[in-house]
């Protein structure tokens, strides 16, 4: 197998193991790997691409996503549910310099993950 130099031969991010879903500059969905397709399944999964992110999310959460598109501030936070708690992580991403839109990174946080302090 040929790659170009610096070049992985596999599509990491298709099975890295937390959701990543990117969108656009106007919060159109335009990419999702396997993971976010898995953990939006009941939100439609892959039929989720090219649409808006703001028909997913309530108006407190659009609120932010906008200031987010135009400020290119990410947001970071966790979320704790029965179910277990994630952390969440939506950033500003570029191509070639050029804002582009923003990637969310939704990984699941085990109840029993260590704290490392470091100074």
């Amino acid at each position: 197998m040929t790659t170009e130099k610096n070049q992985p031969p596999f599509d990491w991010h298709k099975d890295y193991p937390a959701a990543v879903t990117v969108c656009d500059r106007e919060g159109i969905i335009v990419a999702m790997n396997r993971c976010s397709v898995e953990l939006f399944a009941k939100r439609g999964g892959a039929a989720l691409i090219g649409t808006s992110l703001f028909s997913c999310h309530p108006e407190s959460a659009n609120k932010i996503i906008r200031r987010q598109l135009q400020t290119q501030e990410a947001n970071v936070y966790i979320t704790r549910r029965k179910n277990g708690s994630r952390l969440i992580q939506q950033v500003p991403w570029y191509r070639d310099g050029v804002f582009g839109g923003l990637v969310e990174t939704v990984i699941p946080i085990p109840d029993d993950i260590p704290v490392k302090e470091r100074d």
